[in-house]
């Protein structure tokens, strides 16, 4: 169904995803994908005949940031990116319907190695080219644990030589791919943000120092306020990114992207900060998202992405 068909708005079809997002997490790779198959997540911009929904990707936006919020840790974005990019082909219908896990290697291959966010039981993986990128089977192909940002579940280096490839993309397919990519990654980070929100205004609200909640000082206060501030700015932005500009031509996600990751950063560090109180931070869940948030900071590369989005502007200056 298209957007014309019917009333539903993003934040409805994302309020209605969060049962099958809750059931998914600490599942097994198949029986996670299985179960946001079912909910129709993984095909959500996939085309009807794919068995898709065949939805836009403000509808993924709005996906995305629940998954960010409820720390899903399936690589469900990355199904949605490629039900989509490959439609018409029989790996879109199995991504689909969960009967197939992707992949995508954002950075490139160096030499034979790929750098993948996770290590999880899947089929196919993404390989960017110099003129796109190649779907390669992940059967039979030796992995290297990478634990430095996340020892519970570690990037991993893939070595690709001799992989069957089955699909590819040109250029202009895989610069989409990667618009997209860059905002729905960017909108899950946003979704740990408000997840890291939530969580400070509980506390902050239960803990009592000198007989008044921590939420009534002033300088506690500031920080909430400026997360939130900071949580409506990577909305706003990274929703503007996918609409044309005022010309009618496709606009660059990179600083939405940019902001995004910058924006969910701070907020995560300022709540696990204003948990201090706790002790150990470990006690609180929210390291799990910081982590998250620096591995698709490591593939993407945010960084690097606002330092040339601001060269780019100087230079057109």
């Amino acid at each position: 169904m298209s957007n014309e068909d019917h009333d539903l708005v993003p934040a409805e079809l994302a309020e209605a995803a969060i049962p099958a997002i809750l059931e998914a997490e600490g599942k097994l790779a198949h029986a996670a994908a299985a179960i946001l198959a079912e909910a129709g997540l993984t095909g959500v911009c996939a085309s009807e005949d794919d068995g898709g929904m065949a939805l836009g990707l403000p509808f993924a936006l709005a996906i995305a940031e629940e998954a960010g919020a409820k720390q899903l840790r399936f690589p469900l974005l990355d199904q949605i990116l490629l039900a989509q990019a490959f439609a018409g082909q029989d790996i879109a219908g199995r991504i689909a319907a969960g009967e197939a896990i992707g992949l995508i290697g954002w950075e490139g291959a160096n030499g034979a190695l790929l750098r993948l966010m996770t290590d999880i039981d899947c089929d196919v993986v993404l390989v960017p080219t110099e003129n796109g990128a190649d779907l390669i089977t992940r059967n039979g192909l030796t992995a290297i644990p990478a634990p430095g940002l996340d020892p519970d579940q570690p990037q991993v280096w893939l070595d690709i030589a001799g992989a069957g490839k089955i699909g590819s993309l040109d250029a202009g397919q895989m610069a989409a791919l990667r618009r997209a990519g860059e905002a729905l990654y960017g909108s899950f980070a946003t979704g740990a943000a408000v997840n890291a929100l939530a969580a400070c205004c509980d506390y902050l609200a239960a803990r009592v120092q000198f007989g008044r909640p921590l939420s009534s000082k002033q300088a506690v206060r500031h920080h909430l306020s400026r997360m939130k501030l900071l949580i409506e700015m990577s909305r706003a932005a990274l929703a503007r990114s996918l609409r044309p500009d005022e010309l009618g031509r496709v606009r660059d996600s990179r600083p939405a992207f940019a902001g995004a990751m910058s924006n969910a950063v701070w907020s995560l560090e300022k709540a696990i900060h204003l948990h201090g109180g706790m002790g150990f931070t470990c006690e609180v869940p929210l390291h799990r998202s910081l982590r998250d948030i620096r591995k698709i900071d490591m593939a993407l590369g945010s960084g690097r992405t606002g330092r040339q989005v601001a060269r780019d502007f100087i230079e057109a200056a």
